[in-house]
């Protein structure tokens, strides 16, 4: 029996690409390949949702690349146009469940300083009961630590909660861990197994 569903956000219920900002700031395709490619990565954002705060990532990144400064800068002030959108179709999935009165939580990987400028924008987070997120618990997916202080927090076991993310290792740790699971790919494949589930109709 599922007693709540539990949500990632990025690639989940919002889209979120680097290239959605740098595009609008670099005109060059193959400058802009680089930047993505070499300074402004995945993987050193990353760094933000294991909660580093910026005041320390961003004169540390602007000294490795002090031709790129203001494009760095760029990155911390308008972190938000990263998010172009909703994914298609999964807000309307979040609310239904709400209406059938499901308890809704999420556990993101999301830096804290960018969910404080975030989250106020997006009046579906009000439908959720808690939301761990990584930068202000300092744990990451798919760390087992960040999966045990939710099921504390959200008041369920892992085996009575559905965990929607679009990372595999995120979805192989938390099946490890006794949760129900959902490898998002988009949001008519969740419909469908949601409605398998007896969740929606």
């Amino acid at each position: 029996m599922t007693e709540a569903v539990v949500f990632d956000v990025g690639r989940v219920l919002f889209q979120w690409q680097l290239r959605a900002l740098f595009e609008k700031l670099v005109e060059d395709p193959a400058d802009l390949d680089h930047l993505l490619a070499e300074v402004v990565t995945e993987q050193w954002h990353f760094e933000t949702d294991a909660g580093r705060p910026l005041t320390d990532m961003l004169p540390e990144r602007k000294a490795l690349f002090p031709d790129h400064a203001p494009l760095i800068d760029a990155y911390a002030a308008r972190f938000n146009e990263t998010i172009p959108g909703p994914v298609p179709g999964s807000i309307e999935i979040v609310r239904e469940l709400h209406r059938r009165e499901m308890p809704l939580y999420a556990i993101t990987n999301f830096g804290a300083e960018f969910w404080d400028a975030f989250r106020p924008t997006q009046s579906v987070f009000d439908l959720f009961r808690d939301i761990v997120v990584s930068g202000k618990e300092r744990l990451v997916k798919p760390d087992a630590a960040i999966f045990a202080l939710a099921a504390e927090r959200f008041g369920h076991a892992p085996e009575a909660m559905l965990f929607i993310d679009d990372n595999r290792a995120n979805i192989d740790a938390a099946r490890s861990y006794g949760w129900q699971v959902h490898h998002f790919t988009d949001a008519p494949t969740l419909r469908i197994d949601l409605e398998r589930r007896g969740l929606l109709s």
